[in-house]
């Protein structure tokens, strides 16, 4: 997956290979123990009757509040439960990315400075007016985060706590435990046709406009192809380690990430309101185009509740990007790994590319989703469809559902944090020009894809 302005983003050098040691040291595998960790804890404080993971991660955005005189009361109630769960978020992912090589010292004073902003996010939201000027949690915290970035001299070593990748896979995680199997199973194949589609097309067309016509070097046209094609960050330091592209090729890639991630999260919704999408049919177009998956889960997220079904354009955008797209990572990482080295390096490279190469570059925290679903699919196989409804809907899928609330809260802060303008200088206009292009093929064969040839299956999700 996926993936988006992070430290992670900023990070100009590719990763070297980790092995087994991924396990431990890699936060798509923390993403799954810390989802499905959570998950569990939901699952048997339901079992036992209790609401003690409601209030754990109670937010202020249930308030609905018209005066400040009414946010403070609720703080001042409920200031025990705030402060617990501080701890607790701190706790879990201090102790994790402290794993990873994160030092304690900068994550907890980084954190608790996400935190607070966080609380703030959740309590505009919760004001009476915020619906009627469109003031959802995500944009928000996402154009906060820009200012504060680009306005105040924030020191860089806060950096440390702003983990987008982690939070927003660890979200995704979440996600699969509330989202209905049913859906994968009949219109899955429909998002890997339609992945397969515009990945391959998107990638080609960067990949030779950017060789043929720029006279790009095949590796950073490599880079800049397939992380226009498929999931941005994550895909482009994929293949850069794949074709042992030079850290200014990534850093490249990544900057023209950034700038059409943040341009398509606020294009997107405007432009699907304007045209009057389906929510399913907008969730799958913003799906295709975008190229991150925490920016797109922002601008679907928009686009549903001002289109009255979040529900619809999330499902659409997630069988589109997160079971669709992002699963071409490991896919184009072994392709170009083999014409790096049969081709490309063939005097130099002294191992060929083998089978594995797909499994050390698949994005794990799918398979965290997957699990999710089963397991949720299991526990709720026996619920009569008004059992679910008025038992399993309130008491286990909503705390579950205002846990990743926070997980994609503090993820969209972070994307804002870790994005500075004066860094985005040095992409240079001729790859600018080769992704644009391919901004261009993803968008408009997007739409047709996802409004005329599959729009009957994408317009009847979240009925």
């Amino acid at each position: 997956m996926a993936n988006q302005a992070s430290p992670a983003m900023a990070a100009p050098a590719a990763p070297a290979p980790m092995g087994w040691r991924e396990l431990y040291l890699k936060e798509d595998w923390w993403a799954i123990y810390l989802g499905i960790g959570l998950m569990v804890m939901t699952l048997v404080a339901f079992w036992m009757g209790s609401n003690a993971v409601k209030l754990l991660f109670i937010n202020p955005g249930g308030v609905k509040w018209t005066t400040l005189g009414q946010l403070l009361a609720h703080f001042q109630q409920n200031l025990n439960l705030y402060l617990l769960q501080c701890l607790f978020w701190m706790v879990v992912f201090g102790v994790t990315t402290s794993i990873m090589g994160i030092k304690l010292s900068k994550f907890i004073p980084s954190f608790l400075f996400l935190y607070v902003l966080s609380i703030i996010m959740f309590s505009i939201s919760g004001w009476a007016n915020a619906a009627r000027y469109n003031l959802e949690p995500p944009l928000v915290a996402l154009i906060l985060g820009l200012i504060l970035a680009n306005v105040v001299p924030l020191p860089k070593w806060l950096d440390a706590g702003f983990r987008v990748e982690y939070f927003i896979k660890t979200g995704i995680v979440l996600l699969g435990a509330t989202f209905p199997i049913t859906l994968i199973v009949t219109a899955g194949p429909i998002a890997l046709l339609q992945a397969t589609i515009i990945s391959v097309t998107t990638c080609l067309i960067i990949y030779f406009v950017g060789t043929r016509v720029f006279g790009l070097d095949k590796r950073l046209a490599s880079v800049i192809g397939v992380g226009g094609s498929v999931c941005g960050v994550s895909a482009s330091m994929a293949i850069a380690s794949s074709v042992k592209a030079k850290k200014e090729d990534l850093y490249t890639s990544v900057t023209l990430v950034v700038v059409w991630a943040l341009v398509m999260i606020i294009v997107l919704p405007l432009v699907s309101k304007a045209l009057h999408l389906a929510a399913g049919i907008a969730g799958a177009w913003i799906g295709t185009s975008e190229f991150a998956d925490a920016a797109g889960f922002a601008a679907a997220s928009a686009y549903g509740k001002m289109a009255g079904n979040e529900n619809a354009a999330i499902q659409g955008f997630t069988l589109m990007k997160v079971i669709g797209r992002d699963m071409w990572i490991g896919i184009w990482s072994f392709v170009f790994a083999m014409i790096a080295c049969l081709k490309w390096e063939k005097e130099e490279c002294g191992v060929r590319p083998n089978a594995m190469e797909i499994w050390w570059r698949f994005p794990k925290f799918v398979i965290g989703f997957f699990l999710a679903t089963l397991l949720m699919t299991m526990v709720t196989a026996g619920y009569s469809t008004a059992a679910f409804n008025s038992t399993v809907k309130p008491n286990l899928i909503m705390p579950l559902v205002s846990i990743r609330s926070w997980t994609f809260i503090f993820c969209f802060l972070s994307i804002g944090l870790t994005t500075r303008f004066r860094e985005l200088k040095s992409a240079g206009w001729k790859p600018f020009g080769a992704f644009t292009t391919g901004v261009a093929v993803n968008v408009l064969l997007g739409f047709i894809l996802s409004n005329y040839v599959f729009g009957a299956y994408w317009s009847a999700l979240g009925k």
